[in-house]
């Protein structure tokens, strides 16, 4: 049975952190009005970042057609060193934010550093940022299928167009957008996808969500006690507590209590047999997260029982979102940042898996 409670608590720097918020203040907003003073936030920190990147990169915006007919926008992040006929390789981000927050200009910074800083260490790498669409207006599963649609127009347009390598396209996502990345590469998996699209050659899964609120039930089973569960020791952990989440997925508009085993909505129910094959698979977890152990359950599932490589890091005495106050007050982002530009070169190489589960555990001990 499984206990990662040895991985909870909060770290001095995310004390120190957490004693700078602002005392909360009455908010009579509407939900758009709240995602769009959010989006403002995330746009403005991303163009204060980009003054350093812009000159090392090239911005390529797209349109990516979704099979309602609906115009999805996205951008292609072109590192200046890439030669435009060296066939790079291709990562697909799919940014977090609840399934509601989130804008193709908020990406720009993090895509931006993620094309140049891999390229740098030796991957040749090309990002595409796809802003699929969000709640409230667009329910469930609106943004799983923009996710599939995008896969669908990397190798129909950006392969052939902008020279784009089909066998080195890797997926990830943070937070909701790891929801979506899992999904897709299982949904993949397990042929439900058109068979001439290529199968990615790895998925990076940072902050995971995995399984809908309603259907934790499997999860629960595999751990020592409901008391150990990340659930339960991180209900009310700053950024994201339970009761976050809860608004974030009463959002989809799910019309009916979803099925434990539906692995569409819930790829961290999957069994061994339906997860037996996936392509290499990076994990990023945050020790102080209500989400915490989704990812390491799933995390254990592929390397021990299905034989899936996995490259594993859990960062000890942050929570959910710490990236967004950066490297000066939180050590642990250079892990972070390292986790997804090294993660992405580790999937390309075909790695061998270990068929244990293996966790690299960044940060200070807490306290």
């Amino acid at each position: 049975m499984a206990d990662f409670s040895k991985y909870g608590g909060a770290s001095r720097e995310w004390k120190a952190v957490e004693a700078e918020f602002p005392s909360p203040a009455p908010d009579g907003s509407t939900i758009v009005e709240k995602r769009a003073a959010a989006n403002a936030n995330r746009e403005q920190t991303a163009a204060k970042l980009m003054t350093k990147l812009a000159n090392q990169v090239e911005l390529i915006d797209v349109s990516v057609p979704a099979r309602d007919g609906f115009a999805l926008e996205g951008r292609l992040y072109w590192p200046s060193t890439v030669p435009k006929d060296s066939k790079p390789a291709l990562y697909m981000h799919l940014h977090g934010g609840g399934y509601l927050f989130g804008t193709l200009s908020s990406e720009d910074a993090i895509c931006s550093a993620l094309a140049i800083n891999t390229t740098a260490k030796g991957t040749p790498l090309v990002v595409l940022n796809l802003n699929y669409r969000h709640t409230p207006e667009y329910v469930y599963p609106t943004a799983w299928l923009d996710a599939q649609d995008a896969l669908a127009w990397i190798h129909a347009t950006a392969v052939p167009q902008y020279g784009i390598d089909p066998e080195k396209v890797v997926v990830g996502g943070i937070s909701a957008g790891a929801h979506l990345t899992a999904t897709l590469v299982l949904e993949q998996h397990l042929g439900r996808l058109p068979a001439h699209i290529p199968k990615v050659a790895g998925q990076v899964l940072m902050i995971p969500a995995l399984v809908n609120n309603n259907c934790y039930e499997p999860q629960l089973a595999q751990m020592a006690s409901p008391e150990v569960s990340s659930l339960v020791e991180n209900e009310f952990a700053p950024i994201l507590p339970v009761s976050v989440m809860h608004f974030f997925t009463d959002l989809l508009k799910l019309e009916e209590k979803p099925a434990v085993d539906d692995t569409f909505l819930n790829p961290g129910n999957a069994t061994a047999e339906q997860v037996k094959g996936l392509p290499p698979t990076v994990f990023g977890i945050c020790g102080l997260d209500p989400l915490r152990d989704q990812g390491l359950l799933y995390a254990k599932l592929l390397a021990e029982k299905a034989g899936v490589p996995t490259d594993v890091h859990l960062y000890r005495g942050v929570p959910h979102g710490f990236r967004r106050y950066g490297p000066d007050k939180l050590s642990v982002c250079r892990d972070w940042d390292a986790t997804m530009e090294d993660g992405i070169a580790w999937a390309l190489k075909k790695p061998t898996a270990t068929n244990k589960l293996d966790v690299i555990v960044h940060g200070e001990d807490t306290m």
